[in-house]
């Protein structure tokens, strides 16, 4: 579980785009750990944690896109029905806002990553971890 540094990548709303982005990505050796898109009419956000945050920050502002910084906190979680729960929960409780997350794993996968945008970072990294610690 960490505080991770999240580029928002503003870019076209067009077959192709995330190809690109993607590709840019690959040819300079840099991971995608996470990643999600939400669109509108006229443009596409691309969210990413990735393994180089400031190499990859530079190849988007060199293509002219609008790159945003954001931390957001990274925890590999358990998946089992009722995880992200109780995380929210903790979280509801010192009143830490969730202002968006995702995440993903396999079926078959015993832990899944979680990526969550709070409105406390610092605090909800000790709350969790506080958690995890006494859940042991």
């Amino acid at each position: 579980m960490d505080i991770v540094t999240q580029l928002a990548v503003f870019v076209a709303n067009t077959p192709g785009t995330l190809a690109e982005v993607c590709d840019s990505l690959a040819q300079a050796n840099i991971n995608i750990y996470a990643l999600t898109t939400s669109d509108s009419v006229d443009h596409a956000v691309i969210r990413m944690v990735v393994s180089d945050t400031r190499k990859a920050l530079n190849i988007f502002e060199q293509r002219g896109a609008l790159v945003v910084e954001n931390d957001v906190i990274m925890i590999d979680n358990s998946n089992k029905p009722g995880s992200l729960s109780r995380v929210a929960a903790k979280l509801a409780e010192v009143k830490i806002n969730i202002e968006y997350a995702y995440l993903a794993t396999s079926p078959s996968s015993k832990k899944g990553l979680l990526v969550l945008r709070v409105s406390n970072s610092k605090k909800a990294l000790q709350v969790l971890t506080a958690t995890a610690a006494s859940a042991t």
